[in-house]
C-alpha cells in the first residue's frame, strides 16, 4: 500500500532522505529563482490578458502542487509564454478582455486542463506526446515566439493595437505609429536593451572584475528586477504617468483567493479544445525540459507521474485564481544551475513569491507596461530559432515542409490554428514516413551467418530466392505497399521459386497486414513462389498462431535467416497448384 502510495506521492519517496545539505542548495536555488519569477509572472500575466496579480498568483500553490506530486527534482512550474499566449487566444473568443468573465474563463481553463493532464496520467497515455514531432513543435515554438515579441511591441510604442495573427499586429501597429508615446518609447527600447545585455554580456563583466562566478550568475538573473526598481523609480519621481506612460496601477496585497472555475455547459465546450491543445504542449515542452536536466544527475522522469503533477497544478491554479501552467525551460535551467537538489525548492520559491504578494505589490503601482513588455520580448525572442529550417532541410524534406507549414499557419492563422496543424502534420508525417517502410534485398555475407543490403556490401545471392528485410512493422498505412514490392519483383518472367520475408525489425503486425500477407501467400502459390518468414519476433509468433495463418503458409517459419539459407540455397523447385 505504502509503496503504491509512494509512486503517487514522490514527495513520500525524496522526502524521506531529505537532509541539512538539500536544504541549503534548495534554499538558495529558490531565492534565485524567486527573484527571476517575480517580474517574469507579472508580465506573463499581461501576456494572457489577466492582471498582473494573476502571474503571481498561477505560481505558488501550483508549484507546491508540483511538488508533492512531480517528479522532476529541478523542473520549475508556472506560467510560460507560449502558454500565456495560447490562454490569451482562447480565453478572447470566449470573453471581452478585462472583464470578471475573462478572469473566470482563465481559470477555468486551467481546471479543465488539469483535469484532462491528471485524467490522461491516471490512464497512463504519456506515449501520447511522442506523437508530437520535435521538428514541429519547434516550429510552433518559433513561431509562437515571434508572434509574443510582436504582440508586446504596442507596450513599447506606447499605442493601442490588436491582433491574433501577425500580418492583424503588423497591420493595427502601423496604423497607430502616429499615437507613440516618445516617453514610453524611450522607457520600452532602454529596459529591453538593457535586459539583452545583462543576458549577453554582464556576468562576463562581473566575472572580469573580480566577482565570483556564482555570484556574478545571481547579479545576471537579477538584472529584470533592476529594470523594474529603476523604471518604477523613474516614473514615481518624474511623474511620467500623467504623461501618458501606461502603469501597472493596484494590484492586491493578499495572498491567492479561492475561486471556482465556471460550470456553464457552453463556456466548457467552447473551452474543451483549447484546454485539450494548452494541455498537449505544455506537457510535451514540460517532459522535454524535465528529462533533459534529469539526465544530468543520472535520475529518472516518470512521464506518466508528470501528467498527474502538472495536471494537480493546473487545478490548483483554477481554484487560486491563476490560469493554466507548465514547466518553464528558462527558469527551470536556472533552479538546476542554482543547485537545486529536490522538487522542495520549488516549495521554497512558492513561499518566496507569497511574501511578494503580501509586502510587495504596492511596490510596482509605478511599474511601466513598456518594462514588462521589454522583459517578455528579451525572454520569447531566446525562443526562436530559424536553424531549424535549414537542420531539417538538409536531413528531411518532410520534416522540412512540416516545420514550415507550421511556422506559417501559427503567424498567418493563430496560435490555435498553429498547434492543431502541429498535432495533425506529426501525426500525417508519421504516417507518410511508416506508408512506404525501408525495405531491402538481402544477401549472404561470405563466410558469415550475416545478411546485408545487396546494393551496400559484396554479398551472395541465389537468384531462385529473393530475400526481403522489412525494417518497420507492418500495420495498415504500408501493408499494401509490402504485398506491391514483392509481386512487382517476382515479376512474371522471375526464375524466383522462393520468397522470404526476414522480420527481425517487425514488432507489430496488424489485422490489415495480416489480410495483406494472405492475398500475398496466396497469390504467390498461384504462382508456384513458396512464401517463408523468418526471424519473427516472439511476441508476433504468438499473435499469428491466434490465426490460420501459419496453418495456411505455403513455406515455413525459419528462426534464422541463415537457417531459411542452409534450407532454400539450391533446394528443389516446389509443385505448381493446379488451377
Amino acid at each position: 500500500m505504502f509503496q503504491t502510495l509512494r509512486k503517487y506521492v514522490p514527495v513520500l519517496d525524496w522526502g524521506r532522505s531529505y537532509g541539512r545539505e538539500a536544504l541549503q542548495n534548495d534554499l538558495m536555488a529558490a531565492v534565485i529563482v524567486t527573484i527571476m519569477l517575480i517580474p517574469q509572472s507579472l508580465a506573463y500575466a499581461m501576456l494572457a490578458g489577466l492582471p498582473p496579480e494573476a502571474g503571481l498568483y498561477a505560481s505558488i500553490l501550483p508549484i507546491i502542487l508540483y511538488a508533492i506530486f512531480g517528479t522532476s527534482r529541478a523542473l520549475a512550474v508556472g506560467p510560460v509564454a507560449v502558454v500565456s499566449l495560447m490562454t490569451a487566444a482562447a480565453v478572447g473568443q470566449v470573453a471581452e478582455l478585462g472583464t470578471v468573465g475573462y478572469a473566470v474563463a482563465a481559470l477555468t481553463l486551467a481546471a479543465m486542463s488539469g483535469a484532462i493532464l491528471l485524467g490522461m496520467g491516471l490512464l497512463k497515455l504519456g506515449f501520447l506526446a511522442n506523437f508530437l514531432s520535435h521538428p514541429v513543435i519547434a516550429g510552433f515554438i518559433t513561431a509562437s515566439g515571434i508572434l509574443i515579441a510582436a504582440s508586446q511591441l504596442k507596450h513599447i510604442l506606447g499605442i493601442s493595437a490588436g491582433g491574433h495573427t501577425l500580418p492583424e499586429i503588423i497591420g493595427s501597429l502601423v496604423a497607430h505609429l502616429g499615437d507613440v508615446n516618445p516617453i514610453t518609447l524611450v522607457i520600452g527600447v532602454s529596459a529591453t536593451g538593457f535586459l539583452f545585455w545583462v543576458r549577453k554580456g554582464l556576468k562576463r563583466l562581473l566575472i572580469a572584475r573580480g566577482m565570483r562566478p556564482k555570484l556574478a550568475e545571481i547579479a545576471q538573473k537579477a538584472g529584470p528586477v533592476a529594470a523594474v526598481v529603476v523604471t518604477t523609480l523613474a516614473v514615481w519621481a518624474l511623474g511620467l504617468s500623467d504623461r501618458g506612460v501606461s502603469i501597472v496601477g493596484a494590484v492586491p496585497q493578499s495572498l491567492p483567493p479561492l475561486t471556482l472555475p465556471s460550470l456553464d455547459f457552453d463556456l466548457l465546450t467552447a473551452l474543451f479544445v483549447p484546454a485539450l491543445l494548452i494541455s498537449v504542449i505544455g506537457f510535451v515542452e514540460s517532459i522535454s525540459v524535465a528529462q533533459t536536466l534529469a539526465a544530468k544527475k543520472r535520475q529518472r522522469i516518470d512521464p506518466n507521474q508528470e501528467l498527474i503533477g502538472l495536471g494537480a497544478a493546473n487545478l490548483g491554479a483554477g481554484f487560486t485564481g491563476g490560469y493554466p501552467v507548465t514547466g518553464g525551460f528558462a527558469r527551470s535551467v536556472v533552479n538546476y544551475d542554482a543547485g537545486a537538489e529536490t522538487p522542495a525548492a520549488g516549495a521554497y520559491t512558492a513561499v518566496g513569491l507569497a511574501i511578494a504578494a503580501l509586502a510587495l505589490t504596492p511596490l510596482i503601482f509605478f511599474l511601466p507596461t513598456a518594462t514588462l513588455a521589454a522583459t517578455i520580448i528579451v525572454a520569447v525572442l531566446s525562443l526562436v530559432d530559424f536553424s531549424i529550417l535549414k537542420t531539417s532541410w538538409g536531413y528531411s524534406k518532410a520534416d522540412f515542409a512540416a516545420v514550415t507549414a507550421t511556422i506559417l499557419l501559427t503567424l498567418g492563422f493563430g496560435v490555435e490554428t498553429g498547434v492543431s496543424a502541429g498535432v495533425i502534420l506529426s501525426i500525417l508525417l508519421h504516417l507518410y514516413k511508416t506508408s512506404k517502410p525501408h525495405v531491402a534485398e538481402v544477401g549472404l555475407v561470405p563466410g558469415t551467418q550475416h545478411f546485408r543490403n545487396i546494393h551496400r556490401h559484396d554479398v551472395e545471392t541465389d537468384s531462385a530466392i529473393l530475400t526481403i528485410r522489412i525494417d518497420e512493422s507492418l500495420y495498415f498505412p504500408n501493408a499494401r505497399f509490402l504485398e506491391d514490392y514483392v509481386l512487382d519483383r517476382v515479376g512474371s518472367a522471375s526464375p524466383i521459386r522462393h520468397v522470404v520475408l526476414m522480420c527481425s525489425a517487425v514488432n507489430v503486425i496488424d489485422f490489415s497486414a495480416l489480410e495483406a500477407l494472405e492475398a500475398l501467400n496466396h497469390r504467390l502459390r498461384d504462382m508456384g513462389i513458396t512464401l517463408h518468414l523468418s526471424e519473427v519476433k516472439g511476441p508476433v509468433t504468438d499473435r499469428l498462431k491466434r490465426t490460420h495463418f501459419l496453418d495456411d503458409l505455403s513455406g515455413k517459419v525459419f528462426l534464422s535467416q541463415y537457417d531459411a539459407w542452409l534450407a532454400l540455397h539450391q533446394a528443389p523447385p516446389p509443385v505448381k497448384v493446379a488451377e
